[in-house]
């Protein structure tokens, strides 16, 4: 590609950045932006306080105790650098059995009850406009969290405008937000099996397994899927070399086995999008009996 391509490729790239501003100018109002200490709804939170001044923004990261703890600090570490008012939303969705169940609908109960929270201190606070972060790329997986916050009326301005997980990296970066970088993560309840109940218990133990992995081998993503009584350790496939060590994987092994786990594999296929394939028609349907008319 010659220089000149890939300078007019740039060129365009910086120019959407001012298309996620003016999606909230347009807007002109207060306005709740869900921060989930990802790089995706720090973005939009940067948006929206440089579009609408540091008064008109709320950003409210939902501590609904199966996210794990390096989340919610990220999360603070995030607002003190964009400099925007943040509040800690606090809720346990383990009292939830419609999420506790852990069917495949488990991600609709969770962010229904995200919104159905979010919407309460809206009206309290008399703000019309909820946001979050959902970037173009996340249409592409079955997000059955996804339809749950839309149907409440929570906007997506990174979908809006078309903005993909990699545009939202480089403005990001460019921005010099600390997670621009920052590995994707989900919730603690996504290591545990569908079918398989969710309590407290089994989440503090995949979240300890998670951080012990990543003390003793440096690793920056993991997921431990929790298999009963096997723990399936999950990284990218450019740090299973980190592993390769025979000193951390007795170490590891050991302390995972300590908190409860009689036996501990690696994938060897890493971790990375895998195929889920389609909600099927069941689904569907079961879905729209809870969906808002």
């Amino acid at each position: 590609m010659s220089t000149n391509s890939t300078k007019r490729m740039e060129d365009s790239k910086q120019s959407r950045y001012p298309l996620l501003i003016n999606w909230f100018k347009s807007r002109n109002c207060k306005v709740i932006v869900a921060l989930s200490g990802g790089v995706d709804s720090a973005l939009v939170t940067l948006a929206a306080r440089q579009a609408l001044g540091k008064e008109n923004v709320l950003a409210i990261t939902a501590n609904y105790q199966t996210l794990a703890n390096e989340e919610l600090e990220t999360a603070k570490k995030v607002a003190k650098e964009i400099d925007v008012i943040h509040h800690l939303l606090e809720y346990n969705e383990l009292d939830n059995p419609n999420f506790t169940k852990n069917d495949s609908l488990r991600c609709f109960h969770c962010r229904n009850e995200l919104a159905i929270n979010l919407l309460k201190v809206a009206k309290e606070k008399n703000i019309s406009l909820i946001v979050d972060g959902t970037n173009l790329d996340d249409v592409d997986d079955d997000r059955p969290g996804m339809i749950a916050l839309h149907s409440m009326g929570i906007k997506s301005p990174l979908l809006d405008i078309g903005l993909g997980k990699k545009e939202v990296r480089h403005f990001a970066k460019i921005n010099n937000l600390s997670v621009h970088d920052k590995p994707s993560n989900s919730c603690l309840a996504s290591r545990v099996p569908h079918g398989t109940e969710i309590n407290s218990v089994k989440l503090r133990r995949i979240e300890r397994c998670e951080m012990i992995i990543k003390k003793l081998s440096g690793v920056r993503q993991v997921r431990v899927r929790d298999h009963d009584t096997i723990a399936r350790i999950e990284i990218e496939r450019s740090e299973i070399s980190k592993l390769c060590n025979l000193d951390k994987i007795d170490k590891i092994v050991f302390e995972i086995r300590e908190l409860g786990f009689k036996h501990v594999t690696l994938d060897l296929e890493g971790y990375g999008k895998k195929e889920i394939g389609k909600l099927n028609e069941d689904e569907i349907i079961t879905i729209d009996k809870y969906v808002k008319k």
